[in-house]
């Protein structure tokens, strides 16, 4: 039986243990792929997995995340490992951390929110862990309901 595999990076970023059917979704709010940057991405979806039945991974040639892209990611799958890939070889690995406040990452759902209006003030959310994910806006208290429709 033959198995189609992906070919690996030589400097770059992986992003692994997606949740399943979101890897699409991480691109986009990456801005991946980037149309100037002509590097390799390649993106799986639903693969076999040990740890997860099902995992989504995506692998962007000649790129680190900035801290603020791992807090997306976060944010989105809560269990996604990052490695950074030098010379065709893992020199980092680790597991992305949900951050207790984000701040400049998302929009508040509130039109009456203070962020929302012309105060030149930057959104500021608690992050809320368990079986999914939440975001309290420090100002108003409201609660975000599609963490993915929000990120800025």
């Amino acid at each position: 039986m033959k198995e189609l595999k992906i070919t690996p990076i030589k400097n770059g970023t992986v992003i692994d243990h997606i949740e399943p059917g979101m890897a699409l979704k991480v691109a986009r709010l990456l801005g991946v792929p980037d149309p100037d940057a002509h590097s390799t991405v390649s993106i799986a979806m639903y693969v076999k997995s040990g740890k997860m039945k099902y995992k989504d991974i995506i692998k962007i040639e000649d790129r680190e995340l900035k801290k603020r892209e791992v807090n997306i990611i976060s944010l989105i799958s809560p269990n996604a490992s990052i490695a950074i890939i030098k010379d065709e070889e893992v020199i980092k690995k680790s597991r992305v951390t949900l951050p207790k406040v984000i701040t400049g990452i998302a929009r508040c759902s509130n039109p009456n929110c203070i962020t929302n209006k012309d105060e030149p003030t930057e959104t500021e959310f608690t992050v809320l862990g368990g079986r999914e994910v939440k975001l309290r806006c420090m100002y108003c208290d409201r609660l975000v309901d599609d963490i993915i429709e929000s990120i800025i």
